[in-house]
C-alpha cells in the first residue's frame, strides 16, 4: 500500500504455450530461468550488460511516473 518505487516489485515474464520459462525479477536484478530453454536464454540475456541494464532502469522508466496514477484509481474504487 505504497506508493513509493522502493516498494515496488517490477517482475517480467515471457511465455510460450502458457509455460514460464523465463523471468525477470528486481528483487534479483536478473533474469532467472525457469525451463532448459529459460536457463540458457536467463545466461544470455544476464551476460548482455546493455540488455540487463535496460531492463534493470524499467521500474524507473515505466512505474515511477504511473504509479500514483494507479493507486488513485485503485483507492477511489475501493
Amino acid at each position: 500500500n505504497s506508493t513509493e518505487l522502493k516498494d515496488i516489485e517490477y517482475v517480467y515474464s515471457h511465455y510460450y504455450n502458457k509455460v514460464e520459462y523465463i523471468r525477470f525479477s528486481g528483487s534479483v536484478g536478473e533474469y532467472v530461468g525457469l525451463t532448459a530453454y529459460g536457463i540458457k536464454q536467463a545466461e544470455r540475456w544476464n551476460n548482455d550488460i546493455v540488455h540487463l541494464n535496460s531492463t534493470r532502469a524499467e521500474k524507473e522508466r515505466y512505474c515511477q511516473p504511473n504509479i500514483k496514477i494507479w493507486y488513485s484509481n485503485i483507492l477511489t474504487k475501493s
